[in-house]
Parts: C-alpha cells; sequence; structure tokens
C-alpha cells in the first residue's frame, strides 16, 4: 500500500514560489529573465558583515549551538537597535528571541497562542506562508477585510472576534502590498487584542524599507505593551543575509516561554553564524543599511513611473517596500496570465492568488532586486502583453 498523507498538509498549495520557477523550463525565448518573484535581496551584504562571516566560519564557536533565545550581544544589540528606532526606552534584551528566520519567528508564536479549533484573524491580502501554516496546523484562518487604501479594517476585526480567536495578525509594511499601517492605526488595534484578551501579532520584516524614518508605531513606549504585541523582525532584508536565517520575536516574558518549546523541537537555535553577522551589521552598517534602503525608495519611484501608463493593462494600485501590487485586465485566470508572462515576456512574477482567499486578478511585483534599466525593460514586455 502507497503511504498516506495528512490532509492538512496535501490539501495545501504548493510554494507559489517554487512553481513560479518550475515554469522557467518552458520559456521560448533566449532574453535575460526579469526576476520579481522573491522578496529578499539579491544583493552582497555589507563588505563588514562579509568579512566578519568569512572570520567567523573559522572559529570553533561557530559550528556549536547558541543559547536557546540567542546570543546575549545580538540580544542586546537587536533591543538598543528598537528603542533607537521607535524612540523607545521600555525594550530590553529580554524581551528578544532569536529565531532561525522570521518565517519560523511567525510558526513559533502561532503555535504558542493557538491549537487545532482554535482561530487567527489574518489581514488580507496575506503574506502566503503565514496563511499556510496556520492551516496545515488546523487553526482557522479568518480573513480581514481592508479599506479602499488597502489597510486592515478595524471595524471587521472586531466583528470577528469570538471565544475561539487568539490573535489578529497584521503585516507592515504589506506584502504583498507594499502598504505601511499608519502608528495610529496599530495603536488602535493593539487596543482592540487588548480588550478581548488575544495577541497583536506585528510582522515588521520591511520596517527599513517605509517611506519615513519616523517611528513605525508607538506601542513600545506603552510599559504594559508586553500583554498584547508580539512583534516579528528580520535581519534577512535590512542586512542582505537571508540564506544565514536570522530573525526575531520581541515579546513578553510568557510569550518568549511558550515559544521557546516550539524552537527546541524545531532548530533548537538560529545559526550562530548568522548571529554573529547579524551583530556586526547592526554594530557597523548603520550607514550601510540607511543607503540599501534609500536606492530602494528610488527603484520604487522609478517603479510606479514606468508603471503609471498601465502597460499592457497592468496597473499599479500601490507600491512600497519591495513591492508593486498590480492589477491585470486580462480575461484569463491570473495563474495563465503569470504562466504568459514568465513563458512568453520572461518575466518572473508571483500570482495574486497566493495572497488573497479568491482570484482578484492581482500580481505580486517584486521590483527591488532590479535595476533602473530593468524596470524600464519591464515596461516595455508589459506594453507588448
Amino acid at each position: 500500500m502507497a503511504m498516506k498523507f495528512a490532509a492538512r498538509t496535501s490539501d495545501l498549495i504548493d510554494s507559489p514560489i517554487g512553481a513560479a520557477f518550475a515554469m522557467l523550463d518552458h520559456r521560448v525565448n533566449n532574453r535575460p529573465l526579469l526576476d520579481l518573484s522573491q522578496a529578499a535581496p539579491g544583493y552582497s551584504p555589507a563588505p563588514v558583515v562579509a568579512d566578519r562571516i568569512a572570520q567567523a566560519a573559522g572559529e570553533p564557536n561557530t559550528s556549536r549551538y547558541a543559547p536557546a533565545a540567542g546570543l546575549p550581544e545580538l540580544r542586546d544589540e537587536f533591543a538598543a537597535d528598537l528603542r533607537r528606532s521607535y524612540s523607545a526606552s521600555d525594550v530590553s534584551a529580554g524581551d528578544v528571541t532569536i529565531t532561525a528566520g522570521c518565517n519560523q519567528a511567525f510558526c513559533a508564536t502561532a503555535n504558542a497562542l493557538a491549537q487545532p479549533g482554535d482561530s487567527i484573524i489574518v489581514a488580507t491580502p496575506f503574506y502566503f506562508n503565514h496563511d499556510m501554516w496556520l492551516q496545515a496546523e488546523g487553526i482557522e484562518v479568518r480573513h480581514l477585510g481592508s479599506s479602499d487604501e488597502l489597510l486592515p479594517d478595524l471595524q471587521h476585526a472586531n466583528e470577528l472576534i469570538d471565544h475561539t480567536t487568539r490573535a489578529i495578525l497584521l503585516v507592515s509594511p504589506g506584502n504583498p502590498t507594499g502598504v505601511t499601517i499608519p502608528p495610529e492605526l496599530i495603536a488602535d488595534f493593539v487596543e482592540l487584542a487588548d480588550r478581548s484578551d488575544i495577541a497583536l501579532i506585528l510582522d515588521e520584516t520591511y520596517r527599513t524599507f517605509r517611506p519615513t524614518e519616523a517611528p513605525a508605531h508607538a506601542v513600545f513606549d506603552n510599559p504594559s505593551w508586553r500583554r498584547t504585541l508580539i512583534s516579528l523582525h528580520s535581519f534577512s532584508k535590512d542586512l542582505a543575509i537571508p540564506g544565514y536565517r536570522v530573525g526575531a520575536i520581541v515579546s513578553g516574558a510568557e510569550v518568549q516561554r511558550e515559544t521557546l518549546k516550539i524552537l527546541d523541537c524545531v532548530a533548537i537555535s538560529a545559526p550562530r553564524i548568522g548571529q554573529e553577522a547579524a551583530i556586526t551589521g547592526l554594530r557597523h552598517a548603520g550607514g550601510w543599511r540607511r543607503e540599501q534602503a534609500q536606492r530602494i525608495a528610488r527603484l520604487q519611484d522609478h517603479f510606479a513611473k514606468v508603471m503609471a501608463t498601465a502597460p499592457g493593462g497592468f496597473e499599479l494600485v500601490t507600491s512600497g517596500a519591495y513591492f508593486g501590487w498590480v492589477r491585470s485586465t486580462d480575461h484569463r485566470s491570473t495563474e495563465e496570465t503569470v504562466r504568459r508572462l514568465i513563458v512568453e515576456f520572461d518575466t518572473l512574477v508571483i500570482p495574486g492568488s497566493a495572497f488573497t482567499p479568491t482570484d482578484e486578478g492581482m500580481l505580486r511585483f517584486s521590483f527591488a532586486n532590479l535595476t533602473p534599466a530593468e524596470i524600464d525593460e519591464l515596461g516595455v514586455r508589459l506594453a507588448t502583453y
């Protein structure tokens, strides 16, 4: 008899990234590929970080387990970085748990909060791995509607909460939309979650790539933030080290204790070499981080100008961080539109149906790894669609 698989996983979609890459074998042209698929840096880390990685590789401690919650130096440096970034005084190293990437930070957090039969409210459009993990764990996903500006609807969230609800999940800036949630709306969601005795999970992976250097929110100014807020972070984007798998959970002690139980069963601790890279980046690559954020902001402006005429009927709805959220006027399904873009137009994008409960004719364009010339070429290719 053939082996059997759990329905909760076999019923999931395949990775949208992997599915898109699988179509590359069917391309009919020989011209260079425009890769707008992945929202991770395609450039090298700062030289000081790369040098530290090379040095750390030869040190005996690097190949050993790190402390479960992360290297103390990294927890200290990141807490200090948060205090600077948020103009907050009430964040300490004890609030920081280092994880093997931000995806793991979310998975451990979700498992610590909810079990099969419980529900988590997820703002749409959602990051597909969040939705996939909750489904795989048997946690009910309640999709939260958004405004015309693609901001999460506070009133709708209030209506979705019941005795099974364990958390509200927001992502800011959004993946796939790039939309940044205003600090005052984040504060309103924290208040709603606190009043309802549930958590607010705030994924802040792309916080450095917001259109302002003002604090992303003021929640850390309130000493009671640990009652409600769980803030998730990634070093992959800020420091261009996605392959070294370093993220963080910022939370109160109770959340930390429960998530550490989950982490101990998975990767045990984040890779030490990645943590060493992150320490160096936080200490010595601040200027480099700002330069990269400014460079990508310029790319966003250029991308928006190229898309302003809706070339080929592809309309830019929003853009920000690494992303353009694009509406297609093609009569085909989104999956067919994506297949044609890849196979015939050598343009690799992700279908918006990976981020929404139904097919809404949307596409995610991750423009941040293109050059200005490649963005121009994107406009030319779309115009001939």
